[in-house]
């Protein structure tokens, strides 16, 4: 029996994840929080946290194992119920899938970690709501379907609307009743696009979407357009991109501390999404509709830049600071996938999994500073000094370093990747300009902020009683930072990887014959190749269906 286990979970691997954020999510709503909420029932509260964290590390096991999975060039498409595609539900595993199901579960795991240190027990449900959290991230990054994308991105949204109230609080519920109207608009307009795109083309699959769209007269096109661009302007609220940017620096800075690390990885589900709909479906070859917002993502990349630059300079608070930062960092993105080349969108990769690595560390770094500054907490302005000059400000050095794009670190590294990658294209001086101009104004901000945080202090008060963080805090927050520090050291082979995922992106035809091609008359729990121009793409063979769809025929 077990040998047959240890058989069918590499088959059913995609779904894996969000099927065990779920479960988890169900165990813990079933076990309660109420005695680790009034201060009794330690044990439950322990047995809470212990299973928790055990369940976000398998988490991190699974989707570390579908990215060696997709290294190798496979690409996994996984049908629920056994309906073949574009009928039934599909989950797709890719290159560009895998390495954003990797980074969601590898930020998870600190972040959870320092959560368990005492942040979660200042609300009801905080472990149960993570995993709903997960469940809608992983979801949303492995659906072949944009119908269920906005499946995932509801449950993915109705958990954050919890988990940014968590703690409670006047300036959290202020910025959770913003947050919660703009996204119900959105998720009404993603409603409205999803509507005018499969009434014109008759379907929601990816892989479908991108074969029929170059096969549409001037005036379907036009209106898929239309659809095309309802959605980029929701996924441009998500992701934060000018002029839907405003909501960000206040939500993120109200958050709790680990709310707002794992909410790093929130924008870049509208990157994400962006990257699917504008650059594959509505990439080049897409006939008519082909490169719809060409003339719109790259000049709002960089705006985005910066004015998120100039709100980071103007930032009176440390966690806002790094709120405008992150602005910066998904205009930055943008600008690589705006340029619509594969070298472009391979820097854009790289730049995406340091940023969202960097600010995750920030946010839980400022709360630590917050801390050990009393009264003042992260507000801009002479306190006395923190309990842990030497380690909090060498952490402080290296983020700073880090997010300003200084070398040796990650993000000069995928700075400079994005400019040498885009030298080759008409809009390189504006590229350069801006990004150039931005990484020096966000030094000066930083450094700002540096200089009033650990020069510029107080003298201490004899009676004032000064802690450090704990250890647990603390070390969860340095392995965030250490893993931007491994992802400098292994810059070759990540950067290989990202090489491969957009030129992978790029293949239209190997994605959608992996997705659509003829299957049947095998078992659900077997895999067998698919030989397309990304390489090697493993694809499930099933019962159901057996009989040729319309695409097959």
């Amino acid at each position: 029996m077990m040998d047959s286990l240890t058989a069918l979970l590499p088959s059913h691997l995609p779904v894996l994840p969000v099927v065990l954020a779920l479960f988890t999510a169900i165990v813990l709503l079933r076990i309660g929080d109420e005695g680790g909420r009034t201060g009794h029932g330690g044990e439950r509260l322990k047995w809470v946290r212990l299973m928790s964290m055990a369940s976000v590390m398998l988490g991190a096991v699974m989707a570390w194992t579908l990215l060696a999975q997709a290294a190798t060039g496979a690409l996994t498409v996984y049908p629920l119920g056994g309906w073949n595609a574009p009928f039934g539900i599909v989950l797709v595993v890719d290159r560009l899938s895998a390495m954003m199901l990797a980074l969601t579960w590898t930020i998870a795991v600190p972040v959870l970690w320092y959560a368990s240190g005492g942040w979660d027990v200042h609300g009801r449900y905080f472990h149960p709501l993570f995993h709903f959290q997960l469940m809608g991230l992983s979801g949303a990054f492995v659906t072949g379907d944009l119908f269920n994308l906005f499946v995932f991105f509801e449950v993915l949204l109705i958990a954050s609307y919890a988990l940014l109230i968590h703690g409670q609080g006047r300036e959290r519920y202020k910025a959770g009743v913003h947050y919660v109207v703009l996204n119900l608009v959105a998720s009404a307009l993603f409603l409205i696009g999803l509507a005018i795109i499969y009434g014109t083309a008759g379907t929601l699959n990816m892989a479908d979407l991108a074969l029929r769209v170059a096969k549409l007269d001037a005036g379907q096109a036009a209106l898929f357009k239309a659809g095309g661009m309802i959605l980029l302007v929701v996924f441009g609220l998500k992701a934060a991109i000018v002029p839907l940017y405003l909501w960000l620096p206040n939500t993120y800075a109200a958050a709790s501390a680990p709310i707002a690390a794992l909410f790093a990885v929130m924008t870049k589900v509208g990157v994400y999404s962006i990257i699917r709909v504008h650059a594959v479906i509505l990439g080049d070859g897409a006939g008519h509709a082909a490169l719809a917002a060409q003339g719109w993502i790259l000049p709002v990349g960089l705006i985005t830049i910066a004015l998120g630059v100039l709100g980071a300079l103007a930032a009176h608070g440390l966690a806002r600071l790094v709120a405008y930062l992150t602005v910066a960092s998904v205009g930055t993105i943008l600008a690589g996938v705006g340029l619509y080349t594969v070298p472009t969108l391979s820097a854009s990769l790289y730049y995406m999994i340091h940023s969202t690595l960097v600010v995750a560390a920030l946010f839980l770094l400022v709360e630590l500073v917050a801390s050990q500054r009393g009264e003042t907490g992260d507000h801009l302005q002479p306190a006395e000094p923190v309990a842990q000059p030497v380690l909090l400000g060498l952490m402080t050095l290296l983020g700073a370093a880090s997010v300003a794009g200084l070398p040796p670190l990650p993000g000069f590294l995928g700075k400079l990747m994005v400019l040498e990658s885009s030298a080759a294209t008409p809009a390189h001086a504006w590229v350069w300009t801006v990004v150039l101009t931005a990484g020096f104004l966000t030094l000066v901000g930083l450094a700002r902020a540096g200089a009033i945080l650990f020069w510029q202090v107080l003298p201490i008060d004899r009676h004032t009683v000064r802690s450090g963080s704990s250890w647990q805090l603390m070390s969860a927050t340095l392995g965030l930072l250490g893993l931007s520090l491994v992802l400098a050291v292994a810059a070759s082979p990540v950067k290989r990887y990202t090489d491969a995922a957009a030129a992978q992106l790029a293949d239209r035809a190997a994605y959608a014959g992996a997705v659509l091609g003829p299957v049947g008359g095998h078992s659900a729990n077997t895999t067998r190749p698919y030989q397309g121009g990304a390489g090697e793409i493993m694809l499930p063979t099933h019962r159901a269906n057996e009989g040729a769809s319309n695409h097959e025929k």
